[in-house]
């Protein structure tokens, strides 16, 4: 009973979350971008270039030319992310239909994208945290990284360069450099959101002063560590590795220990997602 309660509960925060994350990315787009001329990219970004030459409400072309790729989503990624992308993909639509007003919040087209780009990014960025997605083209890459040698990341890149190269033509390459500026500005900002704030690293300390480095964390960190049993390639000696999860903040503290005692160690690290509550606190 108590799971089915928490179930609910998570699908409740999700939806809430979506439908917050579709409202700011309907207030970038129609409060900041769309007044300046200014694009998204992806659908989005076809969307508005679309609808700009037509009569036709931004909102229909937003969910008109998702559907053929939610469909390709449904069919080959997975049910849960088809189904939580198309409540958002709806859930936009709606929203930029709802937001019409007369004249953006600036006519500055810089400000335009740089604060237009925050509140897309943040929006997005709440999408993505819950589950879904707001935009068909990464459907596709998803579905195209399968069949291809590219990354999701690379062909997200290719469809949204020429998708911001097309707002050149239809309105100005001085607006196109400035879809560029959101398009960034946004990308970080749905970084940011997405994967949160306090950025963990993996840590793989390799050192002869293994011992004294693994107390000096214990000892001023308080972090846990874990030690790895390995072999020299070149020597064949037995050697231990350090490992040790830490937050940002924690990294200069980190190095300066390791460097007090042995400035010849190899110290590798690696951004990465952590869950579990020893470590958050």
């Amino acid at each position: 009973m108590r799971k089915k309660h928490n179930r609910r509960a998570s699908i409740a925060i999700r939806i809430l979350l979506m439908l917050v994350g579709a409202c700011l990315d309907a207030v970038g787009l129609k409060f900041f971008l769309i007044p300046n001329d200014v694009i998204d990219g992806g659908i989005s970004g076809i969307s508005i270039m679309v609808s700009h030459f037509t009569s036709i409400p931004l909102g229909v072309f937003i969910l008109l030319f998702n559907i053929p790729f939610i469909i390709i989503g449904y069919k080959n990624i997975g049910k849960d992310f088809t189904i939580a992308t198309f409540f958002s993909v709806i859930s936009l639509s709606v929203m930029t239909s709802v937001f019409n007003p007369k004249i953006g919040v600036t006519n500055d087209p810089l400000l335009a994208a740089i604060f237009g780009g925050i509140i897309l990014g943040i929006g997005v960025g709440l999408m993505i945290r819950s589950g879904g997605s707001s935009d068909g083209t990464e459907i596709v890459a998803i579905f195209l990284d399968k069949k291809s040698g590219f990354s999701v990341g690379e062909i997200v890149m290719c469809f949204n360069v020429f998708i911001l190269g097309s707002a050149g033509f239809a309105f100005g390459w001085d607006r196109a450099m400035y879809s560029l500026v959101a398009y960034f500005i946004a990308s970080k900002a749905i970084d940011v959101t997405s994967q949160g704030i306090d950025e963990s690293r993996s840590v793989m300390i390799i050192s002869d002063e293994h011992e004294e480095i693994k107390d000096r964390i214990l000892k001023e960190s308080g972090r846990g560590i874990t030690l790895i049993k390995g072999e020299g390639g070149y020597s064949n000696l037995p050697t231990n590795v350090i490992f040790v999860i830490v937050s940002r903040l924690e990294i200069s503290r980190l190095k300066s220990i390791v460097n007090d005692i042995d400035d010849d160690a190899l110290i590798v690290m690696q951004s990465v997602e952590v869950s579990g509550k020893n470590f958050q606190k």
